[in-house]
């Protein structure tokens, strides 16, 4: 794979799983973005992340639904390929979606092989302790690096009591450091840790061999990740406390589409300047054809057309 160029110029080398390990041992933050699509994926390239996720957040952030459990294989796989496309350096993972992975490890290994040989995945992730963990020591025995995910599962946040911070009691904290634990011992090259109390975060932290990513999990992670919809503000409406906006670009995007509605009701668009031109010449025989009785689908489809393009510029 081919180095990309951040926009200050430097060259970088495209992200590994040792390229990871060495920034976790040298205390190096691991900046992770959530992206669905090639022009947000090129725009994360440039600024230089070190992770993309594609994740089954799609369905909430692009797809309209009202939780990530409908979206399945065939659109996370979609979604990804647009995002590699626009990738070169970062470390791509894809999010296993719900019903995707929970059945069998046979089911676990398929779908995450799909996403590495189809979407040029570099791994998957997966969420929960319990059974994934079986699923993740699975998947990495066939090769496949795995990123686990504890805390808040959105995937199944109903039986956690909803879309709410977990292990803010003694119970709670124990069962996110178990689950974190046991993945961190299948194997698993990362673990996510989502709306966790801090000083919950550092204890697992230091417990674990495998850099941790947070989201609403303190400062204590090895890294951190955002959606990227939410950190530039696409979406509109509620964010989760966790999230901090660097920028409101659903209020420039509906900026220039009521300019666009504007200026095509009130006739300013198209100027001069977006129309193509043609020499007066070349209309007098398309006006006679114009005019011709025997202007109709069979006479077209007869002639010997030879059509002369010119570039759309």
């Amino acid at each position: 794979m081919s180095s990309g160029i951040r926009k200050d110029g430097e060259e970088r080398r495209p992200v590994t799983l040792t390229r990871l390990a060495e920034m976790h041992e040298a205390g190096e933050p691991i900046v992770m973005i959530t992206a669905y699509d090639f022009p947000s994926a090129q725009v994360i390239e440039e600024a230089g992340a070190d992770i993309v996720l594609v994740g089954d957040s799609a369905a909430n952030c692009v797809l309209g639904y009202d939780s990530t459990v409908p979206v399945g294989m065939d659109e996370m796989t979609m979604l990804a390929k647009a995002v590699r496309r626009g990738l070169k350096t970062p470390f791509l993972v894809g999010d296993l979606p719900f019903g995707s992975y929970e059945g069998s490890n046979e089911l676990a290994i398929a779908s995450a092989q799909r996403l590495v040989k189809e979407a040029g995945c570099d791994a998957v992730k997966l969420e929960g302790g319990g059974t994934s963990v079986e699923r993740a020591r699975a998947i990495i025995d066939a090769g496949i690096p795995v990123m686990g995910h504890v805390g808040l599962t959105p995937q199944t946040a109903t039986a956690l009591g909803g879309m709410k911070a977990q292990g803010r009691t003694a119970q709670q904290a124990i069962r996110v450091a178990e689950d974190a634990v046991a993945l961190d011992q299948a194997g698993c090259f990362s673990i996510v840790i989502e709306a966790v109390p801090e000083a919950v975060s550092e204890m697992i932290v230091n417990r674990l061999k495998a850099p941790t990513i947070g989201i609403g999990a303190g400062n204590v992670t090895a890294g951190q990740v955002l959606v990227l919809h939410d950190l530039v503000g696409i979406n509109h409406g509620h964010v989760a406390k966790f999230v901090k906006r660097y920028s409101d670009v659903r209020s420039e995007m509906l900026r220039g589409v009521e300019a666009y509605v504007d200026e095509v009701k009130s006739g300013a668009f198209p100027a001069p300047e977006h129309v193509y031109s043609v020499d007066p010449s070349e209309l007098e025989p398309l006006r006679q054809r114009l005019n011709r009785e025997d202007l109709d689908n069979a006479s077209y489809l007869e002639s010997n057309q030879s059509w002369d393009w010119e570039p759309l510029s």
